[in-house]
């Protein structure tokens, strides 16, 4: 579920249009009816809104491990997912891209759009 800013509706510096910019800020106003949790109001995160455990820390239910090299690959099972690091270079990069292709893994972070 998306939980979107108090009155992001109303600024576009608040995110109305830009979507990287509706963050999520707790209501703090006094009279605030969405601290309130009145109904009608945007609703604010809560205990009830959390995942399952089995669906918690997933990424289109894999489990994204952590790339810093080579040999990091072979930590990947069926059901998990590769991200790169940031900290790896474009050389490196590469070489884990093309190990990836011919062990068959999926590369989360690659930014290129299919």
């Amino acid at each position: 579920m998306k939980f979107l800013r108090q009155d992001y509706m109303r600024h576009s510096k608040l995110g109305k249009n830009r979507k990287k910019l509706q963050k999520w800020r707790r209501p703090k106003g006094i009279h605030s009816k969405m601290r309130r949790q009145r109904k009608g109001y945007p609703v604010s995160p809560s205990v009830g809104y959390k995942r399952p455990k089995t669906e918690r820390n997933k990424i289109n239910g894999h489990m994204p491990i952590l790339i810093n090299n080579l040999n990091d690959l072979g930590k990947i099972k069926k059901d998990c997912i590769a991200v790169l690091s940031g900290n790896v270079g474009a050389r490196k990069k590469i070489e884990i891209i093309k190990k990836a292709e011919e062990m068959k893994i999926k590369i989360l972070n690659l930014g290129v759009k299919k």
